[in-house]
Formats: C-alpha cells, sequence, structure tokens
C-alpha cells in the first residue's frame, strides 16, 4: 500500500540498522517527546510502489507526502503538492505542482520527480508490487506487458510540460482518478532513488514530516522529526519510535506498563476490560477496513466447476452475528459485502450485496456443500498470521462455526503463521492450498479500491487468482464513467458477481482501536485505521 522513507542527508548512506547521528535536520528518536508504537516488520524494503500493505504503510504515511492528501478526520482527497489537476474530458488531466516543496536532501521537487517515479513504478523490469495502480496511464501495455519484455521504458500517457506541470493521458475515461493520487504509489522520488538505488534503500529520501534514522528487523524502527519539513501538518512530537510485537497481547501488557505509548491493535482477549483499563484513552471508531477469507483459485481443487456452492456454503456456516458480538463485543459489525460502510454512498457503499450467502444458516449451508461435491479434501484449513490482529481467536472461532453447521469437529482447522512477513510471502507466491485471512484497508475511500485490486483478473492485491471477464468487464465500464454515481452502480453490479462465484468470504467490516498512554495526548485514527502520527503531542 505505500511506499519508502528518506533521510535528508544524501551523502550520509549508514547500515539500515544504524542510527543516523549529525547527518540531518531531525531531533533523536531515542529521547524525551518520542511516540513509542507497537508495530510489526513490513513485508519488503520500503518503497512507495512496492509497499502494498499495512505495516509499510505506516511508514510511509510518516515519510511521503503526494498530489493528494487523505483528510486524517473525513477521508476526503485533498491538495497537498498539487496545487490544481484539470481536465475537460475526464480522461486527458494537466497537474501542476506547487512551489516550494523539496526533498529531505534539499533537493527541489518538480514535475519530474512525479513522472520519473511513475514510470519506474509502471516498468515491468522494476518488479514493483503496485505497478498496476499505473494502468489506468496510457502506454501501461508497452512498458508492462503481460509477457514478454518491455517494449518502452516510459509510459506515452505522461508528459512533462515544465518544472511544475505534467500532463496525463489515461485510456479510458476515470472521473474519479485525482482522488486516488493520495496512496503513496503516486509518491515524487529524489533522484538519488535512481542515481543508486541500492543506498536509498538503506537510507531513504523522502518529502514528509519524519526522517526515518534506523530500522532493525524484528525489533525496531526509529524516525525523527524533519525540522526543515514545508507541508502545513509538521510533527508535533519529536519522533516516532515504532517497536516491532509478535504479540499483540504483550504489546497491551507494556502499554499497561508504561513501557510503551501507543497499541493500535486492542487484542480481542482485553475488551472486556480496555475501558477500565484506559477509559477515555481507549479509542473505537469505524474505519475503511473488511476481513475476508480468500480461496486459492489458482488451485484446482477449489476452482473446479461446481465449487461455488462449497464456497457459499461455507459462507453460511460462519455465525458473524455470534463472533463479532462475544469475541469483537462490536468492535467489529458482520459484513453484507466486500467494500466498507465507512465509504458511504458517495463511496459506493451497499449494504446487502453478498445477499443470503452472508446470513448464517447451517442447514443449508450443509446442502450446499454436499451439492457441491463436499470439501476438497474432505476438509479445509484456515491460515492467517497471528502476530498481529488476534487472528487466531477468530480463525478458531470460525472453525468451530464450520465444524457445528458440518456436524463434523473435524472439518476445518487452523494453520496459524507466526509472521505476517512469512505469511505474505507463502499468499504472493501462491503457496496456499486452502482458505487464507485477505483483509483489506483501503488505500483510498473509493468503492473501486476494494474490488479492483483484489479482483480484477491479475491484479496486484488478487492472491487467489480469481478471474471473471464479467467482473472485468464491468469494472471497466466503471472506470469509463464520467459519473461517481454512475461508475459506482457498475462496481455493485461487479459485487454481485463475487456474491455468485464467491472468490473470497466477507467476514466482517473492522474498527480502528486503539490505546495510548497518559504521556499522550491528541492521539486520533484516521479512516484508514491508521494513527495520525504527526498530530500526536507528547508530555
Amino acid at each position: 500500500m505505500r511506499g519508502v522513507a528518506r533521510a535528508r542527508w544524501a551523502g550520509c548512506v549508514l547500515s539500515v540498522a544504524l542510527v543516523a547521528s549529525g547527518c540531518g535536520g531531525g531531533g533523536s528518536s531515542g529521547g524525551s517527546g518520542v511516540v513509542r508504537a507497537s508495530w510489526g516488520d513490513p513485508q519488503n524494503q520500503l518503497e512507495p510502489a512496492n509497499t502494498n500493505e499495512v505495516q509499510g504503510g505506516k511508514v510511509l504515511d510518516m515519510i511521503f507526502r503526494g498530489l493528494k492528501r487523505y483528510d486524517p478526520r473525513s477521508g476526503a482527497a485533498e491538495n497537498m503538492l498539487a496545487d490544481r489537476i484539470e481536465t475537460s474530458d475526464q480522461q486527458n488531466f494537466t497537474v501542476t505542482v506547487k512551489d516550494g516543496w523539496t526533498f529531505s536532501n534539499g533537493e527541489k521537487i518538480s514535475s519530474k520527480s512525479f513522472v520519473d517515479a511513475w514510470n519506474y513504478a509502471a516498468l515491468v523490469d522494476n518488479k514493483q508490487k503496485n505497478a498496476s495502480f499505473f494502468a489506468y496511464i496510457d502506454g501501461y501495455d508497452k512498458v508492462h506487458p503481460t509477457s514478454g519484455t518491455a517494449t518502452s521504458k516510459t509510459l506515452s500517457g505522461l508528459s512533462v510540460k515544465d518544472d511544475r506541470t505534467f500532463t496525463v493521458k489515461l485510456r479510458t475515461k476515470f472521473s474519479t482518478w485525482p482522488d486516488t493520487l493520495g496512496y503513496a504509489a503516486y509518491a515524487p522520488l529524489p533522484a538519488a532513488f535512481f542515481e543508486n538505488h541500492a543506498a536509498w534503500l538503506k537510507k531513504p529520501i523522502g518529502n514528509g514530516p519524519y526522517l526515518v534514522d534506523s530500522y532493525d528487523k524484528g525489533s525496531s524502527m526509529k524516525l525523527s522529526k524533519w525540522d526543515a519539513y514545508p507541508g502545513p501538518d509538521k510533527a508535533q512530537n519529536n519522533g516516532v519510535e515504532l517497536r516491532v510485537y509478535t504479540d499483540n497481547n504483550t504489546a497491551y501488557t507494556d502499554l499497561q506498563a508504561g513501557n510503551l505509548d501507543l497499541v493500535d491493535d486492542i487484542p480481542s482477549a482485553q475488551l472486556k476490560n480496555v475501558k477500565n483499563d484506559l477509559g477515555d484513552r481507549y479509542i473505537n471508531q469505524p474505519a475503511g477496513i473488511i476481513q475476508t477469507l480468500a480461496f486459492p483459485m489458482y488451485d484446482p481443487a477449489w476452482s473446479k466447476s461446481g465449487l461455488e456452492k462449497v464456497r457459499r456454503g461455507l459462507s453460511m456456516a460462519i455465525n458473524r452475528d455470534q463472533i463479532t458480538d462475544q469475541i469483537y463485543r462490536k468492535t467489529r459489525t458482520p459484513a453484507t459485502d466486500w467494500t466498507s460502510p465507512a465509504l458511504g454512498d458517495k463511496g459506493g457503499y451497499k449494504a446487502g450485496l453478498c445477499g443470503d450467502a452472508c446470513k448464517y444458516d447451517a442447514t443449508a449451508a450443509k446442502k450446499l456443500i454436499q451439492d457441491g461435491g463436499g470439501l476438497p479434501g474432505g476438509r479445509i484449513t484456515l491460515t492467517s498470521n497471528v502476530d498481529t490482529g488476534s487472528h487466531r481467536v477468530w480463525m478458531d472461532a470460525v472453525c468451530n462455526s464450520i465444524n457445528n453447521a458440518l456436524g463434523n469437529d473435524r472439518a476445518c482447522t487452523v494453520n496459524p503463521i507466526g509472521t505476517f512477513a512469512d505469511f505474505r510471502a507463502q499468499t504472493t507466491e501462491q503457496r496456499m492450498t486452502n482458505p487464507f485471512r485477505s483483509g483489506w484497508q483501503m488505500d483510498y475511500p473509493l468503492i473501486q479500491n476494494f474490488l479492483q485490486p483484489l479482483y480484477y483478473t491479475d491484479a496486484s492485491s488478487n492472491y487467489g487468482k480469481f478471474s471473471d471477464p464479467r467482473f472485468d468487464n464491468l469494472v471497466d465500464e466503471a472506470n469509463a464513467e464520467s459519473s461517481a454515481d454512475k461508475a459506482n452502480a457498475k462496481f455493485q453490479d461487479a459485487e454481485k458477481i463475487l456474491a455468485e462465484q464467491m472468490p473470497a468470504i466477507p467476514l466482517w467490516y473492522q474498527n480502528g482501536s486503539a490505546g495510548y498512554s497518559e504521556r499522550l495526548s491528541d492521539v486520533t485514527l484516521n479512516p484508514f485505521s491508521v494513527p495520525v502520527y504527526e498530530q500526536i503531542k507528547v508530555g
């Protein structure tokens, strides 16, 4: 979901595990005024177009700013580095970049900073996970062919006009395209990124309110305030220390003991106590997050004809109301579609599109599974990482629900994976042979973001490899619509195909939850359930 960090020192490249000292304009990330927050290791090294998971995304939100930024309260896409984005036909756009912005090494940010970054992200040779976000731009098929080598190194739809202006030609009309540009994959990149990429990865250079001082994998990442940050959202603290936890219960215990300041994942086992423990220092609010179980449609055992009945039956065997009530104490809401109520009507949310398939009915579930030929191999195994999110608890509960519905206490078992990075590796390498967690945290508040990246053929986060030409055509038609209302209607039609095929089971919409210490004030979560780190005050 996001990209990378940078530091104000171009000529001061240090080992990523070492703390930079005397080489920048930031304060120390280990002293007073520093927020100590729980975290998990990102899957990969941080780059804007190569990070599409939550933990890496948290860092990118601190160290990058793009053309747009999503308001921390409303989620609305507002101009940040964009002075204006203009179009007369919803397909050809002229982007004017604000003057006065620099990277943390002093390099001026220009239109070329964006065009070079986007061309790099799109080029198939660079193997960027978020390359498909640039598929809307003309010429993507030449720089990122579905097979073979690229016949062009740059997108024909991008053109630098002057120092502050560039134009973008899309393949088709996409009326809401400017609202996607707050996603970190669209961040600008400095010349140092291209001149010495390896060095940049060790000590990234960005343009956000924080600098990365050090990263010790499995332990912590330390970030310090960039004093010369030119944006309006300057850090109100001296820095953030992101501490790696493989068990959120341990993080919660450290918070209570005063060894940690911020936990943005309250363990399910503590929900009954959290209000007494923390009082008004506990946050529970709706967020653009959905948890699902995806099927490995690349495995013939799950993709052959007739198994859509089995997949629908499994969905109906899950008692969402009971699980969200007893385990999550109303911090989750049973899902009735594949998006999120946080979108609202304007963003494309429509309740109930999953239909009966998302309603618990043990009798109907059992019959559907039998009519579909039974469970592949006679049983299923649910897989998720268990270092964050209380995932082991809900996996056990879902399996118990399925076993009870089918009258077989061995029909469903769980496969806990210790770390998020390992889990992500297994999903991205298509090593799953049974349903696996495929939760989604929105990148931007549009229905398109919940559907296209996850279910469009060969999309960036379509780890189950679902493919249906009817779904793809509806998504293409929706993107080409001239108004948001018309686009939303087409996207909702596409959701009806998901209800028919059930490539992933919607489980529940997730609230953002967090707790913080008495040292902190002005702690909030944005609509993406990520702490607004730069607003937090210490002391």
